[in-house]
């Protein structure tokens, strides 16, 4: 089951562990999150499913197939905390096993990948490819990360900012609360769009064509009774979302887990991400979340806005 903004270990006042879920959608442990589940870990999360028209593309001479795949390999790693075989390699992406294993040996030899036994595992050295993203000066990373931390300081929470990758959201940047003890979940970590807030967010501002396309390609999961399992129900969700102008997700990832989020906008105040908190549903309600702490979201998003519209009009925000 996934959950969003959850990948926590906590303990209650009877000192009770809450640990999350590791059947978490495509994550990778790695920043913590305040949305918890209250059953334990049961294993390892699924690779993200590759993009089958690029692997595959043709009649393009200045288009690098082989790049692409050898990327594709890479990028199915995430999440598998235990590294992959060649014949689960092949079974996530749709390569044969003899591309796959010259994407591997080529990755070996450049020292991306190592394997042990029959397992290969990333190595240090991918996090290089990151780097560029992550660090640089006037980086949505890192120009974000100041507002959440002074956000997450004002009320408490956990805070978090995503922007959509195909069909998925992606944590960019990130702020824990003190009292939440990380166990290891990256930037970077991946969750659903339909059923996240940052994800709802991020889709409102798509057409009606757009949305009916992705409504196509995905697959809705109940996994919690709360949980929006038809496109109806989901659009009528979303036709609120782009009325009120933020998104709010009340215990349909993970009973006991909400978090509301709103637009970062860029440029022509076109949306560039979304900034949401997430909060234990037994320490705060549903009237004290819209009321409390959206107010304090919306204007560290406005803040957060501003900045970026600044940089971009002296030229100086990264992609």
């Amino acid at each position: 089951m996934p959950f969003e903004n959850a990948n926590d270990t906590l303990t209650d006042s009877n000192d009770v562990r809450l640990s999350v879920n590791k059947c978490d959608y495509r994550t990778s442990p790695s920043f913590s999150n305040p949305e918890c589940t209250l059953i334990p870990p049961c294993g390892p999360s699924e690779p993200v499913p590759s993009d089958q028209a690029l692997l595959f593309r043709s009649g393009d001479p200045d288009f690098m197939t082989s790049l692409v795949r050898g990327l594709e390999v890479l990028r199915v790693f995430a999440g598998a905390e235990e590294g992959m075989t060649a014949s689960k390699i092949c079974r996530h992406t749709g390569l044969s096993r003899a591309v796959v294993r010259r994407c591997l040996y080529t990755l070996m030899q450049a020292g991306y990948v190592e394997k042990f036994d029959d397992r290969y595992q990333p190595t240090v050295k991918v996090l290089s490819l990151a780097q560029p993203y992550c660090s640089a000066a006037q980086s949505l990373p890192a120009v974000a990360q100041p507002f959440l931390e002074s956000l997450s300081q004002e009320i408490n929470e956990s805070c978090s900012v995503a922007v959509l990758d195909g069909d998925d959201v992606v944590y960019v940047a990130r702020a824990a609360t003190k009292r939440i003890m990380t166990i290891s979940l990256t930037i970077g970590s991946r969750l659903p769009a339909y059923c996240t807030s940052l994800g709802r967010i991020l889709l409102s501002e798509r057409s009606s064509e757009e949305l009916e396309s992705y409504l196509e390609r995905i697959t809705f999961e109940q996994h919690t009774v709360n949980s929006i399992t038809t496109k109806r129900d989901w659009k009528k969700e979303m036709a609120r979302v782009r009325d009120e102008g933020f998104a709010m997700i009340d215990e349909e990832l993970e009973i006991g887990l909400r978090s509301i989020a709103v637009p970062v906008l860029g440029p022509q105040t076109k949306m560039l991400a979304a900034m949401n908190v997430g909060v234990q549903a037994t320490r705060v309600n549903k009237t004290a979340l819209k009321k409390q702490i959206l107010p304090a979201l919306q204007a560290t998003a406005a803040s957060l806005s501003r900045r970026l519209a600044e940089l971009h009009a002296v030229g100086s925000l990264g992609d």
